[in-house]
């Protein structure tokens, strides 16, 4: 059984800063895909983020590209999305999920999933 957990949300002014973690316990991380998902209340569950196994590769959202970074650390089976420069609309609880298909910005294509967590952005 795999799990996923996120952890990291909260409030935030906007211009500010949150790191979100995420921790994938129960098979190798490095050899998964990961991906940071959004859902705004009322909206769809949108991608925002991803990155491949070795980390040298990731993929980003347009509405996200030089202010979020993703970035992973294998050894302690643990990926990140540092959000810069936030904004109002980056309100959203915000999901971490694992993939066999690096990179892909499919929700469909990943197989687990957290539970989420809040980022609110108060302008």
């Amino acid at each position: 059984q795999v799990q996923v957990v996120e952890t990291g949300g909260g409030a935030a002014q906007a211009g500010g800063s949150l790191r979100l973690s995420c921790v994938a316990s129960g098979r190798t991380l490095s050899t998964d895909g990961m991906g940071w998902f959004r859902q705004a209340p009322g909206q769809e569950r949108e991608f925002v983020a991803a990155i491949g196994w070795s980390g040298r590769n990731a993929y980003y959202a347009d509405f996200v590209q030089g202010r979020f970074t993703i970035s992973r650390d294998n050894a302690k089976s643990t990926v990140y999305l540092q959000m810069n420069s936030l904004k109002p609309e980056d309100t959203a609880v915000y999901y971490c999920a694992a993939t066999s298909r690096a990179g892909s910005s499919a929700s469909w294509d990943y197989n687990y999933w957290g539970q989420g967590t809040q980022v609110t952005v108060s302008s």
